[in-house]
């Protein structure tokens, strides 16, 4: 089955059916700044599975404003709903992507931070189908 969401007509707001709340699952990291570079090539080098699992739509890793210690990363992935992201995160794709590889010095200040959001209104400037 294939759902699509685009925007509403000019001037209205839309409230997204239940069955078409995608949602979104962001991790932030404070990366120490010297440690930018390392962190990007691991993320680019990495095998995510991403693309295995049902109900994933993109990713995208962001680069964010710089403090005095850190550089604020995000990685953001969009999925067709919330329990196709807790299926991602109990699979066998999700522990091959996030293996450690041993000996790798600490790139980023502290723990990843999650943050989860489920879409309840929403517009684009295209059409989106959400398989």
């Amino acid at each position: 089955m294939t759902a699509a969401y685009c925007d509403p007509q000019p001037g209205t707001k839309a409230e997204l059916p239940e069955e078409n709340r995608m949602f979104i699952a962001m991790n932030r990291f404070k990366v120490v700044k010297d440690a930018t570079q390392d962190f990007e090539q691991v993320w680019l080098g990495r095998d995510s599975h991403l693309k295995e699992m049902d109900g994933f739509v993109e990713f995208h890793l962001l680069r964010g404003p710089e403090a005095d210690d850190h550089v604020l990363y995000a990685s953001h992935t969009i999925w067709r709903s919330k329990a196709d992201f807790e299926t991602w995160t109990r699979s066998e794709q999700f522990r091959k992507a996030h293996g450690r590889v041993p000996g790798t010095k600490p790139l980023y200040l502290g723990h990843p931070q999650f943050e989860g959001f489920e879409a309840v209104e929403g517009s684009a400037t295209r059409s989106v189908a959400v398989a």
